[in-house]
């Protein structure tokens, strides 16, 4: 009796395998791996290949931890030359030519009346570390321990820092109502709402029956970016600069996300001119690597020794590569490279509006851009002196764009109230050509997700 050899049996895919074995073994608090089903092998600037060969246009960049792009050379030869040189890679906080140089680097960037006169806390290896040490540090110099905080913001996810974040349920922290341009909380817009937003923030304050003890400190991010990507206004930074140190608060920038070359300043209160009190910064001040500190006026470095440490705070790989990265930036002048780009890239957006209703609106600051995607059937809209009318944001919408934007090879980020605001974060190495491939690619995608039939059906956003 013959016998009869079995069928081959066609095996997936090995990227395919490495998704399955991580839903399988990975929690259910795993966030970008949902919307972005890939698997990177190899990177470089802003590309990324995938285990399947597809190659992708990184418009994410480690949310916003890339300043560089992946494996920039300069980064990759700092990191070379700490290990080939013996150097220690573990020192807790132990003094080190490495930590020398990233410090004298960092401090070069800063503000300058705000670096002649700050010392520095290296804090653990996430900006949410670094937020609750900010609000260790104003608490221990002011012995008060409320906190000011806004609406939309995100801080990150330790405790007090959710705490202090948008989407905080049981806090001990004022929320206060941050300006927006589309849908100001006030239904005027413009300046006219920034104002009042300032004016509600004086007299609650000031007020002895409004129920909010003295505060230690106001933290606040000069363009929210998990909240949808909204610059505060430079006039309004201003008013807060003038109300906290009218009232000895604290001001912590939360420059986290914001910071290095960003959104075309090196530090995001450049352009309002203000010098906060504090700041948190942290994601490309490593150059690719985990690092965090916080930056502060002298006068508050009242906590004992050891108020705030953590076992990896003296990542010697990370300060070499944020040392280089922060030089590269400073020399190569990208910021303001990220101004004039960014502003370009908005432009470009802003006109595709003109054929897309479900445009709500286009914003941002440098290359740090959103855009907010709406249902212009649904209603009822929401008034606002600036733009007449906001009509409801569309999530369902928004997780199309980005499932249409992944085939297309462009890796986007989606963020706001809803998680309708589709966010681009490229790196400040981006090229002329590369922004237009990322606006094209954008624009053919929303055409796409815009037709499906299934875009209704979506189930919204997965963060």
């Amino acid at each position: 009796m013959a016998v009869t050899e079995p069928a081959p049996v066609e095996l997936p895919p090995a990227h395919e395998g490495i998704l399955r074995r991580q839903a399988l073994r990975e929690s259910a608090a795993r966030t970008y791996a949902r919307s972005l089903p890939i698997v990177p092998v190899r990177a470089r600037g802003m590309t990324i290949e995938g285990a399947d060969g597809r190659r992708y246009l990184d418009c994410l960049s480690g949310a916003g931890t890339l300043a560089l792009g992946h494996n920039h050379p300069v980064v990759l030869e700092a990191v070379r030359k700490v290990i080939d040189s013996g150097a220690p890679l573990h020192v807790l906080d132990l003094a080190t030519p490495v930590k020398d140089a990233f410090t004298t680097e960092l401090f070069s960037t800063l503000p300058r009346e705000f670096a002649d006169n700050a010392q520095i806390q290296f804090c653990g290896p996430a900006g949410t570390d670094a937020v609750e040490a900010a609000f260790k540090l104003v608490r221990a110099a002011t012995g008060r321990s409320e906190l000011l905080a806004f609406t939309g913001a995100y801080h990150g996810m330790t405790a007090g820092a959710l705490a202090a974040s948008g989407g905080a349920t049981d806090v001990r922290v004022t929320r206060l109502p941050f300006p927006h341009r589309y849908r100001c909380p006030f239904g005027t817009g413009g300046e006219r709402g920034s104002d009042i937003a300032a004016r509600w923030t004086e007299y609650l304050l000031d007020d002895p029956k409004s129920g909010v003890p003295e505060p230690a400190a106001m933290i606040l991010e000069p363009v929210q970016g998990e909240g949808g990507v909204n610059p505060a206004p430079d006039s309004w930074m201003r008013r807060m600069r003038e109300i906290t140190r009218e009232r000895s608060i604290a001001l912590i920038a939360d420059e986290v996300q914001t910071g290095v070359g960003r959104t075309g300043t090196f530090w995001a209160v450049e352009h309002s001119g203000i010098v906060p009190d504090v700041m948190v910064l942290s994601k490309a001040i490593g150059g690719s690597l985990p690092l965090a500190v916080i930056v502060y006026r002298s006068e508050l470095d009242l906590w004992q020794p050891g108020a705030h440490a953590g076992t990896f705070r003296g990542n010697q790989l990370a300060m070499a590569a944020g040392a280089a990265t922060l030089a590269y930036v400073r020399e190569n002048r990208l910021a303001e490279r990220a101004g004039t780009l960014g502003a370009r890239m908005l432009a470009a957006l802003q006109a595709l509006s003109a054929d897309h209703p479900s445009i709500g609106d286009v914003r941002g600051r440098g290359l740090m851009i959103g855009i907010e995607l709406v249902d212009p059937e649904a209603g009822p809209p929401t008034v606002t002196a600036e733009n007449g009318s906001a009509p409801p944001p569309d999530p369902a919408l928004a997780t199309a764009v980005q499932q249409e934007c992944l085939r297309r090879g462009l890796i986007v980020e989606l963020g706001g109230r809803h998680g309708a605001v589709v966010r681009l974060l490229p790196p400040l190495t981006l090229t002329d050509e590369q922004a237009t491939a990322v606006v094209d690619r954008l624009a053919d995608a929303l055409r796409a997700a815009e037709r499906s039939p299934y875009r209704r059906a979506a189930a919204g956003p997965t963060r």
